[in-house]
């Protein structure tokens, strides 16, 4: 069933720890790590899976250190449907989702739009709010079927990236 909960102040200090482990097992494969997603975001409601965007300076580096990320527990998935991206994936000891980390080269346009989107939520609440209405809506209304979860949020995620991406421009907000 997909749950989408309030903002919980503790995704933020559950990033923090992974990110650390993250960061000890790929060394200097990794030249950043963000908080993404809507658990990033305090104004919205969120699945409770942990979203990490990892900055790289090769895709052809991570993935021989791949099992490095292997060893924390994660699955690695290859580009899984995005190419440029390598994604990863941690469930719990009894399979949930708890973390998803989203690689991709550092400076990508892929990475610009994750981290502008979350900047824009952050900077715009009643977009955040919105955007966390939207979510609880879809999840009422295919609460088993993930795929047309992702499908109802795509909307609304492509307008609000171009909102995003012109904001970060205009105003030289993009926090890395």
């Amino acid at each position: 069933m997909i749950q989408v909960l309030p903002y919980q102040p503790e995704w933020a200090a559950a990033f923090d720890i992974e990110a650390a482990r993250i960061t000890a097992a790929l060394g200097s494969a990794l030249l950043r790590v963000h908080h993404i997603g809507s658990t990033a975001v305090p104004q919205t409601r969120a699945k409770p899976v942990i979203d990490i965007l990892l900055e790289v300076g090769s895709l052809e580096v991570l993935d021989q250190r791949a099992p490095q990320l292997e060893s924390l527990g994660y699955e690695a998935m290859g580009e899984f449907g995005i190419p440029g991206r390598r994604y990863f994936r941690l469930d719990d000891a009894c399979g949930k989702r708890t973390y998803q980390a989203h690689a991709f080269e550092a400076g990508t346009q892929h990475v610009l739009r994750h981290l502008a989107f979350r900047d824009y939520l952050r900077a715009h609440p009643a977009r955040a709010v919105e955007y966390g209405e939207t979510k609880i809506r879809l999840a009422e209304r295919y609460p088993n079927d993930m795929s047309a979860y992702i499908s109802g949020k795509d909307a609304f995620v492509k307008e609000h990236e171009r909102y995003a991406l012109r904001w970060a421009a205009e105003t030289g907000l993009l926090v890395r």
